[in-house]
């Protein structure tokens, strides 16, 4: 069962860019999350992801010399729904209807997630070039909150100075 979680039930093993496809399929999941729960069950599954996760990651790299593998991206998973905690808890906290998730609020979070995790600015690097499991994950819990603070600064200069 680790190999499936570590993999998101094979979506790792999709061509190219299998942590693209992770993020494109947690978009899904965080826009599903958002309508049915507003932010509480966004935050709640990333949690569950973030704990499920690394302990599918530790137990599946375990005998691996080479723990962060292309196939293993429930770190995208959990990195991706840090990035969309951000767009969730705005929208909850101003009082949204929980139906209410327009695009920009997918989108950005994604984009500057991408950009981080392929980018790799200072913690994000650092986290990834550990060769633990912890690296696998940590790699992508720090572009998820780059991601999330980027989306709620991006957020503040369109509402503030754009519109």
């Amino acid at each position: 069962m680790d190999r499936q979680i570590a993999t998101l039930f094979g979506i790792g093993h999709l061509r190219p860019g299998p942590g693209t496809w992770a993020s494109l399929v947690t978009l899904a999941v965080g826009w599903g999350l958002h309508r049915i729960g507003h932010f509480p069950l966004v935050a709640a599954g990333t949690l569950l992801v973030l704990a499920v996760g690394w302990r599918a990651v530790v137990r599946y790299t375990a005998a691996m010399t080479d723990r962060d593998r292309p196939e293993i991206v429930v770190d995208e998973m959990a990195g991706q729904l840090i990035a969309l905690c951000a767009t969730s808890a705005g929208f909850w906290s101003a009082g949204l209807p929980r139906e209410a998730f327009p695009w920009p609020g997918l989108v950005a979070p994604f984009l500057f997630f991408r950009l981080f995790d392929i980018w790799k600015p200072w913690l994000v690097g650092r986290a990834d070039r550990r060769t633990d499991a912890a690296g696998v994950m940590l790699d992508d819990v720090w572009a998820g909150v780059f991601a999330a603070v980027a989306s709620i600064a991006a957020a503040g200069f369109y509402h503030a100075v754009l519109m």
